[in-house]
């Protein structure tokens, strides 16, 4: 989950809602990856969750990386809540699930040595104090009741409100665990072509990282139960974005998507008010029940962007947020995957001309069988195997003509980041094919195994 923004003046015209979008557009020069991926904490000896005080918890975590690794500290209302450092940020979702927001980088790299430095600060602190990680989409066997919320004034307010909305809000936000890849625009008709391509291809992700086959203990009968969750939550913000694909969408079609969103809050001062279900646009009007007579500032826009979960989001950058949490080879195949698909304009190109013609319908089938049967996904008589391997070789071809080399040149190009994922192809199985066959054979049944083999 997002921190609050910060270094937004006041909005003075409704224009500048698309502006901020549009100051997002860069030079294909200064494009970025911006890789997040969010793990389970646990105690190695019970495999019940990390609660956030004690001596073995998610508080000694983020202690332990402040003082050996040289993070600074993130605070609110004096409470420790999270670390950055050299542009990256560790926090904490809402259960306790603990996030790296990686640095903007140029190369995936670059992206998988961050994200395999983190893994290792944190697996030093975590061995020290009998505290594991794990990376699943969903939590294998842990209840509501035992998942604890984490102390953010932000999700105080959300865990209440998520009960009243959809039905599995509260499951989303405790229970579920993501890997995400954030990327840079050129201009508005490359954003365009972008979130079009990253929403309707949101479903090859969700189907090759599958990762969650597992919930309170028991197979729940899907290949990505995390999806399952984001798809019967608050419909009002979350979904396929049909709008995107409209003719004029643009940078002012989804700022007007976004003022129709419900909030959540505003932050003022270090504390988070309570604006939930209120209206932007009253807002923009100083009619905000919240705080009557304030109009909002940049900042508050910025944060109510945070607020909006789609597939694919748009801020100043786009995210893809369709992917499972998983092993480290799949944090670093997922920018790959993107990457490929997204950075050069041949692969962006002949993805968008495989797309173009799918109807809302079709994108919002593909969504639903990606999530309930993984690679074996069939829609109008199409097999979700047959279209991954050929969004893969896309993205392969993409990753090749970026040819940014990496170990002091000894790798030309970032291909082999996609190794995991053609693996998944020729086989035939996702990390949540592979969970089952384990669950269903030498585990014999025993979740608990699930720890030991599958912890970072």
């Amino acid at each position: 989950m997002s921190i609050p923004q910060s270094g937004g003046g006041p909005i003075e015209r409704h224009e500048q809602l698309a502006e901020y979008l549009a100051e997002g557009c860069k030079p294909k020069e200064d494009w970025r990856i911006g890789t997040e991926h969010e793990k389970f904490g646990y105690l190695t000896d019970t495999h019940a969750p990390l609660p956030y005080d004690g001596e073995r918890s998610i508080r000694a975590v983020l202690e332990g990386l402040r003082d050996r690794y040289g993070w600074g500290e993130v605070r609110e209302a004096g409470v420790l809540i999270g670390l950055e450092k050299n542009g990256a940020n560790v926090s904490l979702e809402p259960g306790g699930a603990l996030e790296l927001s990686g640095a903007p980088l140029e190369t995936i790299h670059q992206t998988c040595d961050e994200v395999n430095e983190h893994l290792r600060e944190v697996k030093c602190i975590a061995d020290e104090i009998g505290v594991g990680f794990i990376g699943l989409g969903a939590a294998p066997d842990w209840s509501h009741e035992e998942m604890p919320l984490m102390p953010k004034g932000r999700y105080k307010l959300m865990d209440a409100y998520m009960g009243t909305v959809g039905k599995t809000g509260t499951t989303m936000m405790r229970r579920t665990c993501t890997v995400q890849v954030n990327l840079d625009f050129g201009s508005e008709a490359d954003m365009v072509k972008k979130m079009r391509v990253a929403l309707a291809l949101q479903p090859v992700a969700t189907a090759l990282f599958a990762n969650s086959p597992f919930f309170e203990g028991k197979p729940n009968g899907l290949k990505s139960y995390r999806s399952w969750v984001w798809r019967h939550l608050d419909p009002a913000r979350t979904g396929m974005l049909p709008f995107v694909f409209d003719d004029g969408f643009g940078f002012e079609a989804y700022a007007e998507y976004a003022l129709d969103v419900p909030m959540y809050f505003v932050y003022r001062d270090g504390k988070y008010i309570n604006a939930l279900g209120q209206s932007f646009r009253d807002f923009l009007k100083g009619e905000l029940p919240a705080l009557p007579g304030e109009k909002p500032t940049l900042s508050d826009w910025a944060d109510h962007l945070t607020t909006i979960f789609p597939e694919a989001r748009l801020k100043k950058f786009i995210e893809m947020r369709g992917a499972d949490g998983g092993p480290w080879r799949r944090i670093c195949a997922l920018p790959g995957f993107w990457v490929g698909l997204m950075y050069h304009q041949d692969s962006l190109d002949a993805a968008w001309d495989m797309v173009k013609h799918w109807d809302d319908e079709t994108r919002e089938a593909w969504r639903v069988e990606a999530s309930e049967r993984g690679l074996q996904a069939i829609v109008g008589g199409r097999r979700m195997i047959d279209l991954a391997a050929e969004v893969v070789d896309i993205s392969r071809a993409g990753l090749k003509a970026r040819a940014r080399p990496g170990l002091g040149g000894m790798v030309q190009d970032e291909r082999h980041f996609l190794h995991a994922l053609e693996d998944s192809i020729e086989t035939a199985k996702t990390p949540a094919d592979e969970l089952l066959d384990a669950y269903n054979g030498p585990w014999n049944g025993d979740l608990s195994k699930i720890y030991k083999e599958f912890s970072y």
